[in-house]
């Protein structure tokens, strides 16, 4: 009887070929989707120690005065207190590149900012190890490589260092990163020495410790090693906890969003596995009673129609799971470029755990309905025939045909109730659908708007630098900038409207440890604030607005008083709003530059910035380039084209396939409940052909069965989105410091909510299409033939 039930597994396979296919698409897009949803779940976990220990990362890397101190010293460094291995030293060079030639458009001739460019003689050795994301490490002395994230740059590029004895001009031929951010560009080490100018060398250690748990700790081996080498040698360092801590506040904000995504997609792929195999093998009750008859027990008919079930759906899983890997390696690209880590492969198990689990599901679903059949008596399964009891529907049926609708309709509203747990789990699923389609859409719009509200930080037409390179972390030249010629240069060009100016500096906070940045604005800025949470911007000397951050680290709110220090001068601010500004870990003061006069801040970065408002018709690239021509070597302006946030675009790039996704599985979902139920149908369908039903009122009846079925449905999943929006959107905004403006969640206007409401309607149809032209195309005598 073994070999007869391979015969009837083969058969059931091939005969029911529409069913078959759907399946095995059903488990492909089920397992496509939850491979690439547990897959970046896991991604998503602690990116930092996946990368860190993949590169084989630095706990601290230091920088040295080469004036101060010989290789061979600090190669004996590497036997120091608490050091278990070091790496180095590597020469060094902060040089600025100018572009000569740029495959991403940059300007010709447009000097960048300076940067350090390292010396290291391969990519993949050592400790702190590069990590290539494009081209080859260099091997020639006219070649640098460069970090991925830190300019646009492609391979290719040609840059030349003026600063650097003979002015070279350097190859990009790769781009590269490191998880300790040690640098930004590299080359090889007689390259860096030739291009360092004279007296202005320097080198770079990597260690790691025996303790490098917190601060303290690497600060005692910083200290270990600084005892080793004369005094003034080490400049400064930079320790892995602080990239480590920024990383993982990024991908903080990505758990939310894809956890519940995640989840959706889990839930829906079950949903719709078990829809679609055990309405399969519920349809095949007549045929089990056939198999009864001819001797087979019901454990052989149960392991029967479960092998039936598991043949479409293990080339769907593998095939799932290879779609899943495929459409995980742009995303998760993306993903390592946001969080600076680099995750380009999902992880192993990931690819077989999900499969799986999906095949269980599917003989578990499979398994259950098919026994019962197998249990009834054969005379009952033999009399189960393919079109449901009279009885159930009948009064659905009776009171809409009583409505003035088209026959075709009213039948068509009434097929639901013919079999409510069937029509019950289908609306299920196409809620699901629904309630991603509307967290999807609200997701993306918010970080938009996030987008939109950080690029008010720079709010003019044109920005101006002054003394070199601008804005936070860069580096710049010891002479003071003419910042008043400058600034008479901007007042004086055609063109201006309004501008201010912003100036950087650190201070300390009474009530926090460490330091703190603050940012002076001269001039009125009324016109630009940053986006405000609550309170309003500073609009006299004494005032301040802070990040959420501030608030909560100093424990204070708006009303409240603020104590800044520098070199032992102090000011009073007082909190008059709560801003949207995530920069220096959101420990920053903004505040008018009257409020700290007599205060000589620490850390002064390169000069004032000035943001520029022009004129209404004024001609944005004149404007600009004869701004540039006007300032000479003081300073330099630029066009602001705002900032495009990498994390952004994958929130979106993540949220928009994951909904594509949950739309698929649920679409199929109806497909296949639509194939069923039409075949089912297919002599009442013959009926109704010969009373005079023609195609379209066929097509009408069939796409009216699911179409309220998805109004309702859509409606249910709308409201249920909403919800999932306005709790997912605070959660992200916590994890990455902050909270969001009201406007920034209350998304859902009422042009957005109509078509959404819509949206499971949509799907309903769009799964019911194919089988509504098979039963308009069937013919009569073959329906009425069909029992």
């Amino acid at each position: 009887m073994s070999a007869g039930l391979g015969g009837v597994v083969r058969s059931g396979v091939g005969r029911r070929r529409v069913q078959t296919v759907v399946m095995t698409l059903t488990t492909l897009l089920a397992v496509t989707a939850s491979v690439l949803a547990v897959g970046l779940l896991v991604a998503s976990s602690e990116p930092f120690g996946r990368a860190f220990d993949r590169q084989h990362g630095a706990h601290l890397a230091a920088q040295f005065d080469a004036g101060k101190v010989s290789a061979g010293q600090l190669a004996a460094t590497g036997q120091a207190a608490g050091v278990t291995e070091s790496g180095g030293p590597y020469p060094t060079a902060d040089l600025a590149p100018v572009i000569v030639s740029s495959k991403a458009g940059l300007p010709e001739g447009a000097e960048l900012p300076s940067t350090t460019v390292v010396g290291r003689p391969d990519a993949g050795t050592g400790l702190d190890r590069l990590e290539l994301t494009a081209g080859r490490y260099a091997t020639a002395k006219d070649e640098i490589v460069w970090s991925g994230g830190d300019a646009p740059f492609e391979v290719g590029d040609k840059l030349r260092f003026d600063g650097a004895p003979g002015k070279p001009t350097l190859t990009v031929v790769g781009l590269a990163r490191s998880v300790g951010r040690t640098g930004t560009a590299w080359a090889l080490p007689a390259t860096v020495t030739a291009m360092t100018p004279e007296g202005k060398g320097g080198f770079q250690m990597v260690y790691r410790f025996s303790k490098a748990a917190t601060e303290a700790d690497l600060n005692a081996g910083k200290d270990a090693v600084a005892a080793t080498v004369p005094a003034g040698a080490l400049q400064g360092s930079t320790s892995y906890l602080s990239v480590k801590s920024d990383t993982e506040r990024i991908a903080a904000t990505f758990a939310p969003f894809v956890i519940a995504f995640g989840v959706l997609g889990l839930v829906m792929s079950v949903l719709i596995i078990g829809i679609v195999v055990s309405g399969a093998v519920g349809s095949a009750t007549r045929r089990i009673g056939i198999l009864k008859a001819l001797g087979y027990s019901p454990a052989q008919v149960a392991r029967a129609y479960v092998m039936q079930a598991l043949i479409p759906a293990v080339i769907g899983a593998i095939l799932g799971a290879g779609l899943g890997n495929l459409a995980a390696v742009p995303i998760l690209n993306d993903e390592g470029e946001a969080f600076g880590t680099g995750v380009n492969a999902l992880d192993w198990w990931v690819s077989i755990v999900v499969p799986l689990a999906a095949l269980a599901a599917v003989a578990l679903t499979a398994f259950v309905p098919a026994l019962r059949a197998g249990r009834l008596r054969t005379v009952d399964a033999l009399a189960v025939g393919r079109t449901p009891s009279l009885g159930r529907g009948r009064a659905a049926r009776q009171v809409l045909g009583r409505l003035s609708l088209p026959r075709s309709v009213s039948l068509g509203l009434a097929n639901p109730f013919t079999r409510p747990g069937r029509s019950a789990t289908i609306a299920a699923a196409v809620a699901l659908g629904a309630l991603g389609v509307t967290f999807g859409l609200g997701l993306a719009m918010s970080v938009d708007a996030v987008q939109a509200a950080m690029n008010k930080r720079t709010a003019g037409d044109v920005e101006a630098g002054v003394g070199g390179p601008r804005g936070p972390g860069e580096q710049h030249d010891s002479a003071k900038p003419d910042e008043a010629a400058v600034e008479a240069v901007i007042k004086a060009q055609p063109g201006t409207d309004k501008y201010f100016s912003m100036q950087y500096g650190e201070v300390t906070v009474a009530g926090l440890t460490g330091v703190s940045e603050v940012l002076a604005f001269d001039g009125d800025s009324s016109w630009a604030s940053y986006e405000m949470i609550e309170g309003r911007w500073f609009s006299a000397p004494g005032e301040a607005v802070v990040p959420s951050a501030m608030l909560d680290a100093a424990g204070v709110k708006i009303g409240d008083t603020l104590t800044v220090t520098s070199n032992g001068r102090s000011a009073k601010v007082t909190i008059v709003g709560e801003a949207l500004d995530l920069s220096s870990d959101g420990r920053r003061v903004i505040t008018d530059a009257r409020s700290l006069a007599g205060l000589e801040l620490d850390g002064d970065r390169g000069g004032k910035r000035f943001e520029i408002l022009l004129k209404d018709g004024t001609n944005l690239q004149q404007y600009t380039a004869q701004l540039n021509q006007a300032l000479g070597d003081k300073g330099h302006a630029e066009i602001n084209v705002g900032e495009i946030s990498q994390t952004v675009v994958v929130i979106d790039t993540l949220a928009g396939t994951l909904t594509l996704m949950l739309v698929a599985v649920a679409g199929l979902g109806v497909l296949n409940t639509v194939v069923l139920d039409t075949r089912e149908r297919v002599h009442e369908l013959g009926v109704f052909k010969a009373l005079g039903m023609a195609p379209r009122q066929t097509v009408a009846m069939v796409l009216t069965s699911v179409a309220g079925l998805g109004l309702v449905a859509g409606l249910v999943g709308v409201p249920l989105g909403i919800a999932l929006h306005d709790w997912v959107l605070p959660q992200m905004a916590h994890a990455a410091g902050t909270r969001f403006p009201a406007h920034i969640i209350e998304v859902y206007s009422l042009k957005v909510l109509v078509p959404l409401a819509f949206g499971g309607l949509v799907i309903a149809l769009a799964g019911a299409l194919l089988p509504a032209g098979w039963a308009a195309r069937t013919s009569t005598a073959r329906a009425l033939r069909t029992e």
